[in-house]
């Protein structure tokens, strides 16, 4: 677990390299790239994530990449550092209905500034997967979730998780309801009424959930991609 604090902008330089050798001695083949919130630096950590990618692409260009992100602030300019790093996956997680989001989210980070990015996403690069997650249990209405779902394909995401909230602490908001197995099903076939390309929803789903990895690295291998379109990274 990481602990919460002020790092003070500081930042190991070296760490999308030791991160992409890291990943090629390991051999593996679809990894997802995120970070503790950076709101300490200018750019929310748009740069480190872009260098990352980068250094991951040059060590091993058939590697298929895909970031989780924060949203920046909403500022284009550093999703555009993202989206030009070329990750094949790009996942922000909107979290829960609007209606929530006052009660479960930091102040700074509202839906519509969620959807915002993931319409930036897709504007930016279309070809790019895009991808968010919602937690139940929090006390959403099934009205509530429902929209959320159809706002979520308004902005063209792709992929869509959904997985129980579990209370990470006393100080976070505690769990109204543990939804059934049944109920989990019942929302993914909506959601895949609704469009989305893949949908992953179970109680023990998350974000980065292996199942849906493995169902994106097979239509991104079978689809193509290009690793000669990725830059080479600052450092190698």
């Amino acid at each position: 677990m990481v602990k919460s604090g002020n790092p003070h902008g500081q930042l190991d330089p070296l760490e999308p390299v030791k991160v992409a050798k890291t990943i090629a001695k390991l051999r593996l083949r679809y990894v997802v790239i995120t970070s503790v919130d950076r709101d300490d630096l200018p750019d929310g950590g748009a740069d480190h994530f872009a260098a990352t990618i980068r250094a991951v692409k040059y060590h091993d260009s058939d590697v298929i990449t895909e970031v989780l992100i924060p949203d920046f602030q909403g500022h284009i300019d550093d999703l555009s550092k993202i989206v030009d790093a070329r990750p094949e996956v790009i996942a922000h997680n909107i979290e829960t209905t609007e209606e929530l989001t006052p009660k479960v989210r930091d102040p700074r980070a509202t839906y519509e500034q969620s959807l915002h990015v993931l319409k930036t996403i897709k504007k930016l690069n279309p070809a790019v997967y895009s991808k968010s997650s919602i937690m139940l249990g929090l006390g959403e209405t099934d009205a509530g979730l429902i929209a959320t779902m159809r706002d979520l394909r308004e902005v063209n995401v792709d992929i869509l998780t959904l997985g129980q909230y579990l209370r990470p602490s006393r100080g976070h908001i505690p769990v109204t309801e543990y939804v059934t197995a049944d109920r989990f099903e019942y929302f993914r076939q909506i959601a895949e009424s609704l469009g989305f390309l893949y949908v992953a929803s179970g109680p023990l789903v998350r974000s980065s959930y292996r199942a849906g990895e493995f169902f994106l690295e097979a239509l991104i291998r079978k689809n193509g991609h290009d690793p000669s379109q990725h830059p080479p990274p600052t450092n190698s």
